[in-house]
C-alpha cells in the first residue's frame, strides 16, 4: 500500500537559508507519526509543504499519493489541519464553530448536521454545544479545533502542539481520543515539545537545522542512540553540577531534568565513584544516585544538545494557516465534483 506520507530528498531554501535539508521518510495509514525537534529545526516547513502551503525546493512528497509540488490544492482538500495557536472564533458557540467551518469546507447541510452529531459525540462537547467559545477551558478548546478539523473526514490530520498549555490529565484525555482517530485508520501527524506525549507515538523522528537524525519507535531511539547507562542524581546545585560533569571522561551527556540530573556514562565506568569524586572536586554534595530507565528527552539531550532559544520565523500564524487551509478545501472539492 502506497505510504500516507511519502518524502523522497525533500530541501526547502528561504534564498540563502536551507530550513529542510534532504529529508527522506515514510509514514503508513492509520500510524501516530511524532515529528520532534527544537525550535527551529524545520519542523514547521515541513508540516506546511505537507499541508500544501509551501512548495518543496527540491525533492518529491507525496501526502495520501497526491504530489506535494502540484496537487497541493488537492491535498489541503483532504487533510484535517490544527494549530498550536487557537484559531477557531471565541465569540461564537461551540455549534456554530461548527456549522461555520462546515460552510467553509463545502459541506452540504444534511451531511453536516449528521456530522456535527458525530463529531460532538466523539470530542464529548454534546452538553456544551450551546457554550460561547471564549468560556470553554483550553482543553474543551482544544477538543472542538480537533473537531472542526475532522468535520470533513480527512484521512490524514496535522497536529501542530494540540496539547499546548493543558494540564496532565487533559492531555491524556486528548490522546486517548487521538488513539480513537487512529483506530479507525486516520493518520496522525504530531508535533510536540512532551516527550512524555512523544512515547505514545508510533514511530517518530526527530528533525535538528533541518535533517532528521533519527527516525524509529520510542523503544527503538532509546536502544540505538543511548549507549551507556542513564543515573539521576539528586544534588545541592544542579546548574553546577551539569557544568562539572559535562566534557568529563566517561559522562556522555548531563542535563537538568526538574530538580535533578540525568547523566548518561559509559558502561565501563565506575559511576557512584567517578560521579562523586567529580562533584566533590567542584563543592558540590550529591545527596542520592540511581540507575534508571531512560526517557525520549535522554534521546533528544543525546542527539540534539542545548536546545535553540529561538524559533525560526515563518511568516504565517496558525489562524492564517487555518483560514487558507479550509477555503482551499471548498475550492479543491468543487473544482475535483467531490461535493
Amino acid at each position: 500500500m502506497t505510504p500516507a506520507v511519502e518524502l523522497r530528498d525533500v530541501v526547502k531554501r528561504f534564498g540563502d537559508f536551507t530550513a529542510v535539508d534532504h529529508i527522506s521518510l515514510d509514514v503508513a495509514h492509520g500510524e501516530i507519526f511524532g515529528f520532534l525537534g527544537p525550535n527551529g529545526a524545520g519542523k514547521s516547513t515541513t508540516i506546511r509543504m505537507l499541508c500544501g502551503l509551501l512548495r518543496p525546493t527540491s525533492g518529491r512528497g507525496f501526502v495520501n499519493g497526491l504530489d506535494m509540488a502540484t496537487q497541493a490544492e488537492v491535498i489541503k482538500a483532504n487533510l484535517g489541519y490544527m494549530s498550536q495557536k487557537f484559531s477557531l472564533y471565541d465569540d461564537l458557540k461551540v455549534e456554530e464553530n461548527m456549522r461555520l467551518f462546515g460552510g467553509i469546507y463545502g459541506l452540504d447541510t444534511p451531511f453536516l448536521k449528521r456530522r456535527i452529531e458525530e463529531v460532538m459525540t466523539l470530542i464529548s462537547l454534546k452538553d456544551r454545544r450551546q457554550s460561547i467559545t471564549k468560556e470553554l477551558p483550553t482543553g474543551l478548546k482544544q477538543r472542538l479545533a480537533l473537531g472542526c478539523a475532522l468535520l470533513h473526514e480527512p484521512p490524514m490530520v496535522f497536529l501542530d502542539e494540540p496539547t499546548s498549555g493543558v494540564d496532565p490529565a487533559t492531555r491524556r484525555a486528548f490522546w486517548d481520543l487521538i488513539y480513537r482517530l487512529a483506530e479507525e485508520g486516520v493518520t496522525i501527524f504530531v508535533t510536540t515539545h512532551y516527550m512524555e506525549e512523544a512515547e505514545y507515538c508510533n514511530r517518530i523522528g526527530l528533525i535538528d537545522k533541518g535533517r532528521l537524525i533519527a527516525l524509529g519507535s520510542p523503544g527503538e531511539l532509546k536502544v540505538r542512540h543511548l549507549a551507556g547507562t542513564v543515573y539521576e542524581l539528586m544534588v545541592s546545585d544542579v546548574l553546577a553540577a551539569v557544568e562539572a560533569l559535562s566534557g568529563n571522561q566517561g559522562v556522555l551527556d548531563a542535563a537538568i531534568f526538574g530538580r535533578s540530573i540525568h547523566v548518561r556514562l559509559r558502561k565501563d565506568a565506575e559511576a557512584d565513584r567517578a560521579i562523586r569524586h567529580v562533584l566533590t572536586s567542584a563543592g558540590i554534595e550529591m545527596r542520592e544516585i540511581k540507575a534508571i530507565e531512560p526517557t525520549l528527552e535522554d534521546v533528544f539531550v543525546a542527539l540534539v544538545g542545548k536546545k535553540e532559544t529561538a524559533e525560526a520565523p515563518t511568516g504565517r500564524t496558525g489562524h492564517q494557516d487555518m483560514q487558507q487551509i479550509v477555503r482551499a478545501n471548498r475550492n479543491a472539492l468543487v473544482e475535483h465534483n467531490e461535493i
